[in-house]
């Protein structure tokens, strides 16, 4: 065969492996195009919007856009001049027309307090338009906080279209009038200690987790399949139980009448009850009961990929047993270990219900005050702000991780 057939037959064949190949990946695009999607409107979309708010900034603009439009040009040394607050009366008038002045009050009362005073009182006492040059005079009289440059710097920084307004309150941080980062008023500065406490208990919780799981994960691993079974079915019974159940399941036992106290009273060894719940202690039992089959299943899944032999190996070669635990089993078990640590802490990092239930009012944690600010005060700016900061410190220990699992894999590549 001549090498021009070779080259007329090589061709169509390639081509039709190009087509094959092309037709495989649209058939596997087009099954995971639902998943995409449904990850797309369900995950990808609200967490995108969530962190729009937290920058979002239109509401001032859009009822006062002369007075934005005037204070651009505004140095905020001195008090603005006469055309700013003729531009102020002009859309305060055209606000309470439109009946729009009670969302730019709402917007700068966050940023200073008592102006949603200034400016509803503005608005209903002033009865038209003031003369040319009086604008000044005229709002100076109705309250005297338009003549004060706190006043005017809040409206501007409230100007947006975006803002750091949200994301700096949420680490206890705001400008002063020179627009300079400071730190918040001390009875205004909550949410850096509410970051702590979330931390701390979300890291009591794991460590709970760890200490409790472990053993029971080892004696699943390492029993006979029937006995493991049996005892895996134990593991999973909780979630098939709701997680309110199981909260209130643990205010029942833990109250001050509860099972527990009436135990402890009845054996004698105390006179009083003892506090078990609406406090911290009770929001870390109550916070293990639930997660602890997150860290006894990755546990469990890195045991049973461990080979007896290995400790067989040890024991032969003279090792002790708790000296071949610990330097040929328990680090093999720390994917596992990494894995269920990091999955129980994120999850109990965005805990709602069960602090609310079984804590007191010193043991809320963020998701409390994300809560609050979305339902019931509605403000949704400081609410997604704190939670792009929650959100920001789980990809951190994401990718913490991720190092770590990866150092520790060309630590035992070097090794072997």
């Amino acid at each position: 065969m001549t090498a021009a057939s070779l080259t007329e037959t090589e061709v169509p064949l390639k081509r039709r492996l190009r087509r094959a190949e092309r037709a495989r990946q649209v058939k596997a695009l087009a099954l995971v195009l639902p998943l995409l999607v449904f990850l797309l409107f369900t995950f990808a979309g609200p967490i995108a919007g969530m962190l729009w708010r937290a920058v979002d900034d239109h509401e001032v603009r859009q009822v006062l856009p002369q007075t934005i439009a005037a204070l651009a040009s505004w140095d905020g040394k001195d008090l603005p001049d006469e055309k700013t607050y003729a531009a102020l009366a002009s859309d305060v008038l055209a606000a309470r027309a439109s009946g729009t002045i009670a969302i730019a009050a709402k917007r700068l009362n966050y940023a200073l307090n008592g102006f949603r005073t200034i400016l509803t009182s503005t608005s209903r006492n002033l009865k038209a338009a003031p003369e040319p040059g009086t604008a000044k005079e005229t709002l100076g009289k109705i309250n005297p906080a338009w003549r004060e440059r706190a006043t005017w710097t809040t409206i501007k920084d409230a100007g947006g279209p975006v803002t750091g307004f949200y994301l700096l309150a949420a680490l206890d941080l705001t400008r002063n009038a020179d627009g300079a980062i400071i730190a918040a008023p001390p009875d205004q500065a909550i949410y850096r200690e509410v970051f702590i406490r979330t931390f701390l208990i979300s890291l009591s919780v794991t460590a709970l987790c760890l200490i409790l799981g472990f053993p029971v994960a080892y004696l699943l691993a390492t029993l006979p399949p029937a006995r493991s079974n049996l005892l895996m079915i134990f593991v999973l019974l909780p979630f098939w139980t709701s997680l309110l159940v199981r909260t209130c399941a643990w205010i029942v036992l833990l109250q001050s009448k509860g099972v527990v106290n009436d135990s402890l009273h009845w054996l004698g060894i105390i006179d009083e009850p003892l506090r078990l719940i609406y406090n911290r202690f009770g929001v870390c039992v109550a916070m293990t009961h639930v997660l602890l089959p997150f860290m006894i299943l990755p546990l469990y899944s890195s045991m049973k990929a461990i080979s007896p032999a290995y400790m067989r190996a040890a024991a032969s070669l003279g090792a002790p047993p708790v000296t071949a635990f610990l330097r040929i089993y328990l680090p093999q078990t720390l994917p596992g270990i990494g894995a269920g640590s990091l999955l129980v802490f994120i999850l109990a990092l965005g805990y709602y219900i069960t602090p609310a239930l079984v804590g007191g009012a010193a043991d809320q944690m963020i998701s409390y005050f994300i809560a609050l600010y979305t339902t019931e005060t509605a403000n949704w700016g400081l609410a997604s702000a704190l939670g792009a900061v929650l959100l920001l410190a789980t990809i951190l220990l994401a990718l913490v991780y991720g190092k770590l699992v990866q150092g520790q894999q060309v630590t035992g590549g070097m090794k072997n």
